[in-house]
């Protein structure tokens, strides 16, 4: 019988994967009619991290989340839980975390996918404490991970410049309340469900056919102006809601690490919610928007750079296509 008074769960390792190849700004200046000062501006991006032939989502996840269980020294056979956030599958049958099991060793673990695109980490780890919170599961594994190049289109320069691709993995274990994740709150409006959206390679508009592929329908396509606006206030508000519901003022919070979508989002959204820009953790320079596994990979680097310190109080905000957003705060 597992202990029944786990109250929430703590990250208790985490581990990150990159793949090698860069796509810079300069290289974009030679594929579209853009500028490494105009992608720079806007965006915030320098460079993004992108598959090579032999890589798939499923080789990042792998990865990344052996890592994670070498960081939080647990064994394949204890996770009893996997969940992988990603939009981009290996294939549509069957899920990629079930394709990913074998090579991660974990035999014990319900696997199961999850599509919430750039939320999905958040929403992952919600659903992964609660099943620890009932005491059905000692140990989880909650991984993000994206090849979003696979989707991207590279003729269309507005949003060919945003996407990278990576992954990042945690595993949790049960921890009593004020420790690890102190509140979540998941929000969805399907009625934005074409602001960002891969219309194509689906049951509506199937990848067998050809006119599906000329017309570029398995492609990303976004709606970037609407999406920003909404994007800042969802941001903002899911955010607000989980300080409210544990009783924090914004002043404690000593890190946010945002879902690296855009500069200018995430700057705006620390301005509404009155964070000091030092407290904001940026690392989309470097990557550019990985969805799902944004969040990961930047709580990785902000410990490895002495950012993310054990005691703090770290609030993750995401938004993504659905659309999806989410916050969790949590104590490291």
């Amino acid at each position: 019988m597992h202990d029944q008074h786990t109250l929430t769960a703590r990250i208790a390792g985490l581990g990150t994967f990159l793949p090698e190849k860069i796509l810079t700004n300069k290289d974009f200046e030679r594929m579209v009619d853009t500028s490494d000062e105009w992608i720079m501006s806007r965006t915030g991006i320098r460079e993004r991290h992108v598959v090579g032939p032999e890589e798939s989502v499923a080789t990042l996840a792998i990865e990344a989340g052996r890592r994670a269980m070498a960081d939080a020294d647990v064994s394949p056979e204890e996770v009893e839980l996997l969940i992988l956030a990603t939009a981009t599958v290996e294939q549509p049958i069957p899920s990629t975390s079930a394709i990913i099991q074998p090579a991660l060793g974990v035999k014990n673990a319900t696997c199961f996918d999850i599509a919430a695109a750039c939320s999905g980490f958040l929403y992952g780890l919600h659903i992964a404490r609660q099943f620890m919170v009932t005491g059905e599961v000692k140990t989880a594994m909650v991984i993000g991970a994206e090849t979003l190049s696979r989707y991207t289109d590279y003729t269309d320069r507005a949003t060919c410049i945003l996407f990278g691709d990576g992954a990042g993995a945690v595993v949790l274990k049960p921890a009593p309340s004020g420790e690890g994740i102190l509140r979540s709150a998941l929000h969805t409006d399907g009625t934005y469900a074409d602001f960002i959206q891969m219309p194509g390679g689906g049951s509506k508009y199937p990848p067998n056919v050809k006119e599906h592929i000329d017309a570029r329908l398995p492609f990303i396509k976004m709606r970037g102006n609407e999406t920003f606006k909404v994007a800042v206030r969802a941001i903002t508000e899911v955010c607000q809601e989980v300080l409210v519901a544990a009783d924090v003022r914004v002043e404690q919070v000593d890190l946010f690490i945002p879902h690296q979508a855009n500069l200018r989002i995430i700057s705006a959204v620390g301005d509404r919610l009155g964070i000091a820009p030092e407290k904001v953790y940026l690392n989309l320079e470097r990557v550019g928007n990985t969805s799902s596994a944004s969040i990961p990979l930047a709580m990785q680097e902000a410990i490895d750079r002495g950012v993310l310190k054990r005691g703090n109080l770290v609030l993750m905000g995401a938004f993504g296509g659905g659309l999806t957003w989410a916050a969790t705060l949590l104590r490291w």
